[in-house]
């Protein structure tokens, strides 16, 4: 498949936003690894899950696609014996909290909705945790990576999907404003994309809840750990203020759904 256009990103997927990704999660940079417990929730269960897959690995690249600060690489290397992954990130702020903590291991600053660094193809390995949702194009991104692997390379992911922030969107509808977040792709068109390349080992959609203490309250923790960018307006004053006196009680829980997927090519 060919890499996607830079130049022809879709329309919830306006130019400047992936330097805004960039520019977001570099500001959270520092605090990342403190507020991002589902996402290293999420590396460590990836990493358990790929126990013995060192032995089926053919020859080429290893990497982590969307590294942040390394939690997954960390996680797979714990696992599988050979080379570090490279970790790939369009962040140099987040890469380099992993270098701050005196770990001497690959790095490319690269923006994935450029495609795959050449050096990538024919890989072994692709892995990304919380990455894909934030590329212009997440299914053309995904089918690219499967026919970028090695035959016989796998393929290690975790991506939230539109199942994710209920509550959110139920407050944005009773107060008559719009959905302010990122919207997120779908679990099933991820799977049918994975499904029609790679050999799906592992299929799961995960579903985990944590108290709801207030919009404001998730609003900041999504901000402490750079994940607040969206392609959509940001809400004014009035909206906000709307979106917040409609937010359910603690009743209801926050939640997220995430695609999570093992498969071989």
């Amino acid at each position: 498949m060919a890499r996607p256009d830079p130049a022809t990103l879709s329309p919830s997927a306006p130019a400047g936003f992936s330097a805004r990704v960039r520019d977001c999660f570099g500001r959270g940079a520092a605090g990342y690894e403190r507020g991002a417990r589902l996402q290293a929730s999420l590396a460590h269960r990836l990493g358990r899950l790929c126990r013995g897959l060192a032995s089926e690995l053919p020859e080429g690249a290893r990497a982590d696609l969307g590294a942040g600060s390394g939690l997954l690489s960390r996680a797979l290397e714990a696992e599988l014996a050979g080379a570090p992954l490279l970790r790939v990130d369009q962040c140099p702020n987040l890469l380099a909290q992993e270098l701050e903590q005196g770990a001497a291991v690959p790095q490319l600053v690269w923006d994935l909705n450029q495609g795959l660094p050449g050096q990538l193809r024919g890989a072994a390995l692709l892995a990304s945790s919380f990455t894909l949702q934030w590329l212009a194009e997440p299914e053309q991104a995904l089918a690219a990576w499967c026919d970028q692997l090695a035959p016989g390379g796998w393929l290690v992911l975790a991506v939230p999907t539109a199942g994710s922030f209920r509550i959110w969107h139920q407050a944005a509808h009773q107060a008559g404003v719009p959905f302010s977040g990122l919207a997120l792709p779908e679990a099933e068109a991820l799977a049918t994309v994975a499904g029609e390349r790679l050999q799906l080992r592992r299929l799961q959609r995960l579903h985990f809840s944590r108290p709801n203490g207030g919009g404001l309250a998730l609003l900041r923790q999504i901000k402490a750990i750079g994940a607040q960018a969206s392609p959509q307006r940001r809400l004014s004053a009035a909206e906000l203020r709307r979106l917040l006196r409609h937010w359910p009680d603690a009743e209801q829980a926050l939640n997220w759904e995430v695609l999570l997927l093992l498969g071989q090519r």
